[in-house]
């Protein structure tokens, strides 16, 4: 069975850190280029980061740029988001998505294949 499966979410303080781990069951995510994306109460999925097959291509959401990074470790079959400097709108459900046959990475949620079942992300005082 194919499944993705997204952990390191939880409740910080503004201006801090976590890193979500994305990890596959079931099929080698180096044969995809995994996206990061999130969803906060009452508003659409929007795409965070993504990072291609090789990692050698990302890109981020203008909201996260210079507080967040991605990164992949294909040993590991676990793709990460680093993010850094959290703000209270960053609060969302964040969710992991493998898409293939793309060089690069796409942040569009119609692209990716599968998904994951999300992690929540509270920021707050």
């Amino acid at each position: 069975q194919l499944q993705l499966v997204e952990s390191g979410g939880g409740l910080v303080q503004p201006g801090g850190s976590l890193r979500l781990s994305c990890a596959a069951s079931g099929f080698t995510l180096d044969n995809y280029s995994i996206g990061w994306f999130r969803q906060a109460p009452g508003k659409e999925r929007e795409g965070v980061s993504c990072i291609s097959i090789s990692g050698r291509y990302t890109n981020f959401a203008d909201s996260v740029k210079g507080r967040f990074t991605i990164s992949r470790d294909n040993a590991r079959n676990t793709v990460y988001l680093q993010m850094n400097d959290l703000k209270p709108e960053d609060t969302a459900v964040y969710y992991c998505a493998a898409e293939g046959a793309n060089y690069y990475c796409s942040a569009d949620v119609t692209d990716y294949e599968y998904w994951g079942q999300g992690t929540q992300v509270t920021v707050s005082s």
